[in-house]
């Protein structure tokens, strides 16, 4: 009797569990398509839109590519803006003495019509090394890496998973079916998906391997005197330079001491610096304009001086060179006066540098040995007389990275004021973001509006399949800027911590936004969170059935061709750069200053948010390589156009930085990530699988994004 009850009470836990996962009877089309059914977003077409989404994609990037051309030739200064930025004499990073910025000129002038076009393929990794550094090399290198990867994972998806998808007969034959390249043809109980499963290991294996590849790649040139520097945080304020090389003499008597720099509080100083040596060249360029032509050059300082043609009260015309002369003077005379005034701000930080590396690294062993994991619970270092004056025991000591990796600026901010700005700013952008998440969430609020509603009515698919999808495009691209200028705000130590949190905070909300809500047919992290946690509410029963659809893959196929034209094409115009170029142009108020602009227009490269880019599409790929083979040559071709825009920008567009080496082992450990996303979202036998992957996924994920330390600039580089 026992056994048939145990039989029925096993049934009803099952229908019940299958109930929940959205695992019940097989929907028809009005029961999936019920919700969206008088929705004018992302309806599909033949085979799944992609032919329609691919043409139209081109058309505007070869638009785009005109329109840039067409920049280049006009504002040719814009199209340069990397090779006209003055940069600092005594840099390292100097890209145009007399001799090498008449080598650039010669160089352009032999690429013929469309320089721009034949350069990407003209330059050469040594003359990129020469100009951009050895983080642009690095970054290529990843790049050409991946390009290789995805170059075998195209041909096997394509001549082996393709045709074994196509091989099944559970859906219908019609060739236009996009469903029908998927791994939803197959039956549940086909061998066939064991081939999936053997290739879904293989492809981790060759992204090992390649990746293994590219790390042995990755060299530095050790520069000796950053090696030999440690930099020291938990400083009295009141601390003295003879202080601290007594209390090393005393304490470490092998170890020479060759300097010490205190910091202080710069912001304000370095802010002074940079107007007055603009002010300079405003005065210096119309000196020299004065001798050539002998005449005085008047002047309207006011916003968009240049523009006025009338003399009113309060708009006065003065002479240049004594406007900019008196400018001068009176920023000299408050450079002069902040001075003192930073004398008076000690932070508590210094920079020591010793005579050989291996006396550094003594005393750093020295340092941490004394502490054990979080709490300082071993002795103390070597005393000195000055031990207990300068509390070395509260000391945090590291390598120093290198002077332009930091942010000299951001020093001042740190202890509780940084703690306290970095928890209001990602506060605020959880709270925004939990709501605001994914694309879906904003078409879904805009469609409600009938915005979408005369596209709907032309009743062409054209229009109807582009719209939805450079929409798609455009707030894919615009909600992780907000995560972008974030983390900018959230004042790091370093230019490489900022970069590496940057990457991270991107890649996780992108790969959420792009891959897996879409994937579980959610919206936002709302949603996703109330389907996770929530075991009472009627929208917890989510019909997983509806979600795993034959035609679903498509959405990514399709996001993937956007981002590879339309998102190239924009990366290469660069136009929220256009646009605050022209701006700042609109804004000067002479032709000097209108030089100052051409020449500080240009930024260093952002290689944080151009890694977490690339590997949210390489994810998507790698994701959908074997569940929707078609991907992956679209994957291909938009991780060759990158490359090529890449190369063009970091030579032409950006300034060179100096990063510390972690940033880059840092994207290949996510790109290691990558094939590990791959899942048989089967619609019939693995929604919940699917879903339950996704989500540890999505966990992962997070648990990966930690709270920065505010020594970020220990993580930057100053530790080993």
């Amino acid at each position: 009797m026992t056994g048939p009850r145990s039989l029925e009470r096993w049934q009803s836990e099952v229908v019940s569990l299958r109930g929940r996962l959205g695992l019940g009877d097989q929907p028809n089309d009005s029961y999936c398509y019920n919700s969206a059914k008088n929705s004018t977003v992302l309806q599909g077409v033949t085979f799944g839109g992609v032919p329609t989404v691919l043409l139209i994609d081109v058309i505007c990037f070869l638009f785009l590519i005109s329109v840039f051309t067409i920049i280049r030739r006009r504002f040719w200064d814009y199209g340069r803006i990397a090779l006209v930025s003055e940069v600092d004499s005594e840099s390292r990073f100097q890209r145009l003495s007399s001799s090498s910025s008449l080598g650039q000129q010669d160089f352009e002038s032999e690429l013929g019509c469309c320089p721009w076009l034949t350069a990407i393929f003209r330059l050469h990794d040594d003359q990129i090394l020469e100009w951009c550094g050895e983080d642009a090399i690095h970054y290529l290198s990843f790049q050409r890496h991946i390009i290789f990867l995805l170059v075998v994972v195209s041909c096997l998806s394509l001549c082996v998973i393709l045709p074994v998808n196509l091989s099944g007969d559970l859906l219908d034959k019609d060739p236009y079916s996009f469903g029908r390249t998927t791994i939803a043809n197959l039956q549940t109980n086909d061998d066939l998906l064991w081939l999936h499963t053997i290739f879904a290991v293989l492809y981790l294996i060759l992204t090992v391997g390649f990746m293994r590849h590219h790390t042995q790649s990755i060299w530095y040139k050790e520069e000796s005197l950053v090696r030999r520097t440690l930099f020291i945080t938990g400083l009295p304020r009141d601390t003295k330079k003879e202080t601290v090389e007594n209390h090393f003499r005393d304490a470490y008597p092998t170890c020479e001491v060759l300097d010490v720099q205190l910091c202080y509080n710069v912001a304000r100083l370095l802010s002074l610096c940079r107007e007055r040596k603009k002010t300079e060249k405003s005065l210096s360029y119309y000196t020299s304009l004065r001798a050539k032509t002998g005449q005085w050059t008047l002047i309207n300082p006011r916003p968009c001086g240049q523009f006025c043609c009338c003399e009113v009260p309060g708009c006065e015309w003065e002479d240049a060179i004594a406007y900019y002369t008196r400018l001068k003077d009176r920023l000299t005379e408050r450079i002069m006066e902040e001075e003192r005034r930073v004398q008076e701000r000690p932070l508590g930080m210094a920079f020591v540098t010793f005579q050989e590396k291996s006396m550094a690294t003594y005393i750093l062993k020295d340092f941490n040995a004394c502490k054990c994991q979080s709490l300082r619970c071993k002795g103390e270092p070597q005393p000195s007389s000055c031990s207990g004056e300068l509390r070395t025991s509260k000391w945090t000591v590291a390598f120093a990275t290198y002077p332009e990796d930091i942010c000299w600026k951001n020093l001042s901010i740190q202890g509780f004021r940084w703690w306290f700005q970095w928890l209001g700013i990602n506060f605020t952008l959880f709270v925004g973001l939990f709501f605001l998440t994914t694309p879906s969430i904003i078409l879904s609020t805009i469609d409600k509006f009938n915005v979408t509603k005369p596209i709907h009515e032309l009743n062409d698919p054209i229009i109807s399949q582009f719209f939805p999808t450079l929409l798609l495009w455009s707030f894919s691209a615009l909600l992780p800027t907000v995560v972008y200028y974030s983390t900018l705000l959230e004042s790091h130590w370093t230019k490489s911590g900022e970069n590496r949190i940057m990457m991270s905070k991107v890649y996780i909300f992108l790969i959420f936004m792009v891959l897996i809500l879409p994937s579980l047919g959610l919206t936002s992290l709302d949603f996703f969170f109330r389907w996770l946690f929530d075991k009472t509410s009627s929208e917890g029963y989510i019909r997983l059935e509806c979600v795993f659809l034959p035609d679903q893959g498509a959405f990514f196929v399709n996001y993937v061709i956007a981002s590879a034209f339309i998102g190239n094409g924009m990366e290469l115009l660069r136009l929220p750069g256009l646009v605050l170029y022209t701006f700042r142009m609109f804004m000067a108020k002479t032709a000097a200053d209108r030089r100052n602009v051409k020449q500080t227009q240009a930024f260093q490269y952002e290689f944080g948010a151009m890694y977490a880019w690339v590997l949210c599409v390489f994810t998507v790929i790698m994701a959908y390589s074997i569940t929707c083979p078609i991907i992956t040559p679209f994957g291909l071709i938009y991780i060759l156009l990158k490359h090529m825009v890449d190369r063009h920008n970091l030579y032409f567009a950006y300034l060179p930085a100096k990063l510390e080496k972690r940033i880059h082992l840092a994207a290949v450990n996510q790109a290691l990530a990558a094939p590990g996303s791959e899942g048989p979202p089967h619609p019939v036998y693995a929604p919940g699988r699917a879903a339950h992957h996704l989500g540890l996924r999505g966990l992962h994920l997070l648990r990966m994004f930690q709270a920065p330390q505010p020594t970020e600039l220990q993580d930057g580089g100053l530790c080993q």
